[in-house]
């Protein structure tokens, strides 16, 4: 009787160990970090962009301080001193805020060159391109806060609380201007030019600054226009840096409205809906445009 072959099977050798990607937040977070860093050194290899966006805060701060520091009455006192410590929160908030229209024109031109679509062939998580723009936004805010602040003491603006109060004060700032990136980078997405993003980006701004307590109380607004200043996002951002910095003037009672009793507490939660309704628009928008 023959026996019948049987055919030996031979274990392939295990070949090299494949590392598992890593999903979810840490991906998000590390392709994000990829596309701030990117951002930054083009940032730095355009240096007129950072000079120029210094120009204007400082200017406010010196035209504010000198031209109207006497003839506009806080707490009582026409005291171009007094109505700089009040003034400076106002130009800091308006310093982060400004900055809107550049995360917008950035993202613009980023679509138009066709960057993104270059971005969307890469393996790695679609909000990432979105939130390292918009961090790398908020290390450019920081340094022009920097350098504001500098100007500011330089021209006779003080602080008087300690530093820990100080620098939540400007933790809340730069915290407003990163939630207000988020409605510059909608804005990016939603127009074609870069130009457009410019002007759509500065366009809602200018009543949403003025229309505040940022360069007069509010106690000397109409009543329609008061109240609006009273719930006004940047207000509470305003005030509560005022409070932070030690910055009101003596005497000081703030306007009955929840957000002005409570501005470091308003400001937070402002800033935490902003991200939160903003980011969610523009991943949104940003998904669609690419898809």
């Amino acid at each position: 009787m023959t026996a019948i072959p049987t055919t030996a099977t031979t274990a392939a050798p295990p070949g090299p160990a494949v590392p598992r990607p890593r999903g979810g937040v840490v991906q998000s977070a590390r392709d994000s970090l990829v596309v701030a860093k990117r951002n930054l050194i083009r940032m730095a290899r355009i240096p007129e962009v950072v000079i120029f966006g210094l120009i204007q805060p400082v200017m406010f701060v010196v035209l504010f301080s000198y031209v109207f520091g006497g003839s506009i009455s806080v707490g009582g006192s026409t005291s171009p001193a007094a109505y700089r410590e009040f003034l400076m929160a106002g130009i800091f908030a308006q310093t982060v805020t400004f900055a809107t229209a550049g995360a917008g024109a950035g993202i613009a031109d980023d679509m138009h060159k066709g960057l993104i679509d270059r971005f969307r062939s890469l393996p790695m998580a679609r909000g990432a391109v979105l939130t390292g723009r918009t961090l790398a936004d908020l290390v450019q805010t920081t340094l022009t806060v920097i350098v504001l602040a500098i100007v500011a003491l330089l021209v006779g603006w003080h602080t008087h609380t300690s530093l820990p109060e100080v620098l939540a004060g400007f933790a809340l700032l730069l915290l407003l201007g990163y939630a207000f990136s988020w409605i510059g980078a909608l804005i990016g997405l939603s127009v074609r030019t870069p130009e457009a993003a410019t002007s759509g980006g500065l366009i809602w701004l200018f009543p949403l600054t003025f229309i505040s307590n940022a360069f007069v109380p509010s106690d000397n607004m109409p009543p329609f226009l008061r109240h609006i200043a009273e719930w006004n996002p940047f207000s509470a951002t305003v005030q509560a840096a005022r409070v932070l910095f030690g910055n009101l003037p003596p005497g000081y009672e703030a306007p009955q409205a929840w957000p002005m009793q409570h501005p470091v507490w308003a400001s937070i939660l402002w800033s935490i809906v902003i991200v939160v309704g903003f980011r969610t628009l523009a991943v949104r928008k940003y998904r669609s445009a690419t898809a």
